[in-house]
């Protein structure tokens, strides 16, 4: 079975999660932005999800998780918690 492990930052709007992108793509830490903005306990350790497989994540995120460009940020990605950014640092 495959496994990812992925980093995330999660926010309330659309909007926020764009300004965000644009932010990391220029060039910030998407680490350090986690800390500062995501709502999930996640933030604290840079977004970090760890090692997961499919079907451990809600089906929009799993999508992006497993079909996305590796080290790339993706999206922004809705699910019922809120509007993700997405990191897929390692695919085995």
């Amino acid at each position: 079975m495959a496994t990812a492990r992925a980093r995330h930052i999660l926010v309330d709007n659309e909007e926020i999660c764009l300004e965000l992108k644009q932010e990391i793509e220029g060039g910030a830490d998407f680490a350090e932005i986690a800390r500062n903005h995501s709502s999930c306990p996640s933030g604290r350790e840079g977004g970090d999800l760890g090692e997961f497989g499919p079907g451990m994540m809600v089906k929009e995120f799993d999508e992006v998780v497993f079909s996305g460009e590796l080290n790339t940020v993706l999206g922004p990605v809705k699910t019922q918690f809120g509007y993700h950014l997405l990191e897929v640092t390692e695919r085995l």
